[in-house]
């Protein structure tokens, strides 16, 4: 029988994808406003579970291209194909969840970009990758400031297969104008894949990574909010705020979060780390929780491998349980914004995780999509099927 933990399998980041989950669930069940404002939960989870699992996903795209190796040659070529078949399908996944009556903002379509776009990258090792990184968390929030007016704007619908009537629409939202436009998120991706190229189980490493996530979530936030604090700029910002939202409310605004891109009749839009606004600060300040997430994360799944491993099961076949729990949000399913809700679908999650760590399986989603792609790997390297 297979052990629980395969060998060279990081526990840790299945962890850190289970809580990226529980995070993104809580965003769609529970409340984000009481009678004091934003609600905790809200506060903690929102845009910060969805980057999580974006640098999470750069992570994986690194350790299926090789780790800490370089490939080259046709291998590199075999994996690249690889992944662009993994992206069509994710994304394929994402266009059908887009069809169920959810009311949620489905990420899947918007990974598929990310996937593809990533491809071009994957022969870099860490140093690059990470300085690329650093590059487009400033560039692309400004090339997207300057672009956006210049294309159509956001329909705010779900990607859907009847998105695909208008493919200039639907490029552009996944890209720039969407709930998680594609372009300026790569910076999460291509974080995820420069601490995939790092010996990330060390304790050295990992204690670094959580002191950069650390030290990074806060100098975003307090720079942030000094600049926000100059005179005037809050001002600028409502009377320059477009979209969904209330102008009036400026600084409810600002905690509550945006839908994807902040608005662009201000360049002081750029200094917010407000959620969901995939500004300069926005990015940095999540990628930094991300990696203080995954470093706490790795710890525990050293600490106590197996443990972890049952416990965060659902962090091994998150694209099956995140499907399981989109349909189940369906309209007069389990559809309540409760306590018990969130509880409930939280708890049934883990245990399905669980039941299928302690089975040795993988989730459905991931096995076939695995396979899909691992023939079409194979099949480019020119290697014989087994």
């Amino acid at each position: 029988m297979k052990p629980i933990v395969s060998p060279g399998r990081v526990v840790g980041l299945d962890v850190a994808r289970a809580l990226a989950l529980v995070g993104m669930m809580a965003t769609h069940i529970l409340p984000d406003l009481d009678l004091d404002g934003v609600t905790l939960s809200h506060q903690l989870a929102s845009g910060r579970a969805s980057a999580l699992f974006a640098v999470l996903a750069g992570v994986s795209i690194a350790l299926m291209s090789g780790r800490t190796a370089r490939q080259r040659g046709r291998e590199l070529a075999a994996t690249s194909a690889g992944l662009a078949v993994r992206a069509l399908l994710i994304a394929v996944i994402g266009l059908l969840l887009g069809e169920v009556d959810s009311g949620i903002a489905v990420i899947l379509a918007y990974y598929g970009v990310l996937f593809l776009l990533a491809i071009p990258f994957l022969g870099l090792r860490a140093p690059a990758l990470a300085a690329l990184a650093a590059i487009w968390v400033v560039v692309a929030p400004v090339a997207s400031h300057l672009l956006r007016p210049r294309v159509p704007p956001a329909s705010y619908d779900v990607p859907a297969f009847g998105s695909l009537r208008d493919p200039w629409q639907l490029l552009t939202e996944l890209s720039f104008t969407g709930y998680y436009p594609a372009v300026p998120w790569l910076a999460y991706v291509l974080v995820g894949m420069a601490l995939g190229r790092t010996a990330l189980a060390s304790w050295r490493t990992t204690a670094a990574v959580g002191l950069v996530g650390a030290g990074t979530a806060l100098a975003s936030w307090a720079v942030s909010e000094m600049l926000l604090d100059r005179g005037g700029v809050r001002g600028t910002l409502a009377e320059t705020f477009t979209g969904p939202g209330d102008q009036g409310a400026i600084a409810l605004t600002l905690d509550r979060g945006l839908y994807g891109t902040a608005p662009t009749g201000s360049w002081w839009w750029l200094v917010v780390t407000t959620p969901h606004t995939g500004t300069p600060f926005d990015l940095a300040h999540t990628i930094g929780t991300s990696l203080l997430v995954i470093a706490v994360s790795v710890a525990l799944g050293r600490l106590a491998p197996r443990l972890m491993a049952v416990v965060f099961g659902a962090g091994a076949m998150t694209l099956t349980l995140y499907t399981a729990h989109v349909v189940a949000r369906s309209e007069g399913l389990w559809d309540g914004h409760d306590p018990g809700t969130f509880v409930g679908q939280v708890v049934v999650v883990l245990l399905i995780g669980a039941a299928y760590r302690l089975g040795r399986q993988r989730g459905p989603l991931e096995t076939a999509v695995g396979s899909v792609q691992s023939a079409v790997r194979r099949a480019a390297a020119g290697t014989p099927q087994t």
